[in-house]
């Protein structure tokens, strides 16, 4: 419920509602739809505002900068692809989710681009993270990771970034490069649980969805160069009218009608399971200058919020999963909370598997404190082999298994020291007293 202040109508509306409002849920106030091409950075690290070619680029942007700068969101969650950038094939994920601090611009082999980091909600992604997972889509989490082109090239356009960027972002990465690819149902799917998510966090904010990717190309092969506008017409007409009817395209049928790459406009999708049914769109604009048709477009939500005891029972089913396990003493589960809060010292730690690393760190840690810039409290806890302190701070144990190999320390003398004990009483617990062990390998013969 909203007190009105009689402030509706004035360039304060915001912020009076936002001071007497009664609800503190966050709130989709719309989505943007976006191509993400390499293009869009190139032209504006070049300077080619007022290039005839390059002039309806920047003109398609400038309503979407005005709507964000009227609504002013707290937040965007920006849905990309990244392009072999950050996310390589050593591990790729359908789904992952940023969890992080701060996103900086990746280098993608030309050098970094000069743009400031973007600024995690690190409280809303691990909502988001324990909401999606709790209704069964299985996401990997990732931090410390840049962003390429997919996201900052859109973003640079239609969002002002000197000397910072306005708002936070919660990024996630789809996997739309390497086969199979999650399916454009799927991707829906993935957008009503997100709206589910986002309506059930506890915190007052505005949060816009945008998607990126498209329309029509393929860069690769014999076709690369294909187009097809009048596909990416139709296309835009369904995203926004009937956007059940994408959900029943397969991958084939993207590529056959826009090019094989043009497949990650499934990405909007996410976006528009996000939004309601109906929705108004106050903007669109399609440009072909050179390999992809380019296009954004602002839809505003129609969307009743979530009524309150419906939220509520979002969280409690977000939550269900781990109800009642801090009542377990000495017990503490390794979340997305201490994986953030830990990471610096977690990633030190995970270092001990490189040679190299732990002959420095045998021979010279306070320099390694120093280079990985630990607090005085994190190099403490090591140095002083504080295993039930690492524990406490965020270090999962995995990690602490690790340091005992190198320092020489069984698991059972971790163990004991985790439990306030002596190794000897520890011991006394166990059916076989004498079974001493480590992750450290065999030392090998010469």
């Amino acid at each position: 419920m909203r007190w009105r202040t009689g402030f509706e109508n004035s360039g304060c509306e915001k912020v009076w509602l936002r001071i007497m409002e009664k609800e503190f849920m966050a709130r989709i106030i719309g989505g943007i739809a976006t191509s993400h091409s390499p293009t869009l950075g190139f032209a504006l690290d070049h300077e080619k505002q007022h290039d005839p070619a390059w002039a309806p680029i920047f003109a398609s942007y400038e309503p979407v900068r005005h709507w964000l700068a009227k609504h002013q969101p707290d937040v965007l969650f920006v849905i990309y692809n990244d392009h072999a950038t950050s996310f390589f094939f050593d591990h790729y994920s359908a789904f992952a989710l940023g969890i992080g601090e701060s996103y900086a611009a990746a280098d993608e082999g030309g050098g970094a681009r000069d743009l400031p980091p973007l600024r995690g909600h690190t409280a809303l992604a691990q909502h988001i993270a324990e909401s999606l997972t709790a209704d069964e889509f299985d996401l990997s989490f990732f931090q410390d990771r840049p962003l390429d082109h997919g996201c900052f090239s859109p973003l640079s356009l239609m969002w002002p970034h000197d000397p910072d960027w306005p708002g936070c972002v919660v990024p996630l990465q789809v996997g739309v490069v390497q086969f199979p690819l999650p399916s454009a149902r799927r991707c829906y799917k993935l957008g009503q649980a997100l709206r589910r998510a986002i309506e059930s966090y506890e915190e007052d904010l505005d949060v816009v969805i945008v998607a990126t990717g498209g329309l029509s190309h393929q860069v690769h092969g014999e076709r690369a160069g294909f187009n097809n506008t009048e596909w990416d017409a139709g296309f835009l007409d369904l995203i926004e009218k009937d956007p059940v009817r994408l959900t029943e395209l397969t991958h084939a049928d993207y590529a056959r009608l826009g090019g094989l790459e043009s497949a990650e406009v499934i990405m909007w999708l996410v976006m528009r399971g996000a939004l309601s049914a109906q929705v108004r769109k106050v903007h669109q604009s399609y440009y072909l200058p050179t390999m992809t048709g380019l296009a954004t477009a602002i839809y505003e939500n129609e969307a009743v919020a979530l009524p309150v005891d419906t939220a509520t029972a979002q969280r409690a089913h977000a939550h269900h999963q781990t109800a009642g396990i801090e009542q377990l003493s000495g017990t503490y589960p390794f979340t997305l909370e201490r994986s953030v809060k830990a990471y610096r010292l977690n990633k030190f730690l995970h270092q001990l598997i490189r040679p190299e690393f732990r002959r420095r760190f045998l021979t010279e840690p306070e320099a390694l404190f120093h280079e990985h810039q630990l607090t005085e409290e994190e190099a403490g806890m090591i140095d002083r082999r504080d295993w039930r302190a690492l524990i406490h701070y965020g270090v999962i144990f995995f990690l602490l298994e690790k340091l005992g190999a190198v320092a020489g320390v069984s698991n059972l003398h971790i163990y004991a020291a985790m439990r306030g004990e002596s190794l000897e009483e520890f011991l006394k617990t166990r059916n076989a007293p004498d079974a001493l062990y480590s992750v450290a390998a065999k030392k090998k013969t010469e």
